[in-house]
């Protein structure tokens, strides 16, 4: 009888060894921390734009004062975007829908301003301006790959989290499916251009 008990307390083992092993623990903790470095990248790009709109701002005022209301709208939809910090640990629907509502505040205002400029051909011509308008152009490009290398990370953890057998340990260790980018609403849309 004793000896019974010993084998299948070994052949329990056996059997539970390779699972405990394959659990992929450090697999899914690495695929996490993967996901708030890109997510750091993404504030940092996000953190350049801003900080390139106040100069921005300026070079416009010496050539459109009278445009108070379109440089204050600008002003007030970066301010409200940068107010918006989400901790990587805390990539909820909730929270990532609210940065993503403040940025696209501040990419509205931005598109509003650039209109404004086209109709001054002075400001245009401005070496400054221009300077500026090439850096926030650069920055947009950087924010839209550093979005799709986010959605890359968070595409390789969901996945690893979601196949068997790691959903079971997952949900074990408390690790949560994460967000993804979407695009903005209406983006599906062809605009229409009217002259």
């Amino acid at each position: 009888m004793k000896h019974t008990r010993r084998l299948r307390w070994l052949l329990m083992m056996i059997i539970t060894l390779p699972l405990l092993t394959s659990c992929g623990y450090n697999t899914m903790v690495g695929l996490e921390e993967t996901v708030g470095a890109q997510w750091a990248q993404v504030e940092n790009v996000y953190q350049r734009r801003a900080d390139l709109i106040p100069n921005l701002v300026e070079t416009v005022k010496g050539y459109a004062s009278h445009e108070k209301e379109t440089l204050e709208g600008v002003i007030e939809a970066r301010s409200k975007a940068t107010s918006v910090n989400i901790s990587a640990d805390n990539l909820n629907e909730q929270s990532f829908a609210q940065f993503q509502s403040a940025q696209q505040g501040l990419t509205g205002a931005l598109s509003k301003l650039m209109v404004v400029m086209e109709r001054y051909p002075d400001l245009k011509a401005n070496q400054n301006f221009m300077d500026l308008q090439a850096q926030l152009e650069g920055s947009e490009n950087r924010i839209t790959v550093e979005r799709q290398k986010f959605n890359d990370a968070v595409k390789n953890y969901n996945t690893k989290i979601r196949s068997f057998p790691q959903v079971i340990y997952a949900g074990w260790f408390g690790f949560e499916k994460k967000p993804f980018f979407k695009a903005d609403e209406g983006a599906d849309k062809v605009p229409q251009v009217k002259f």
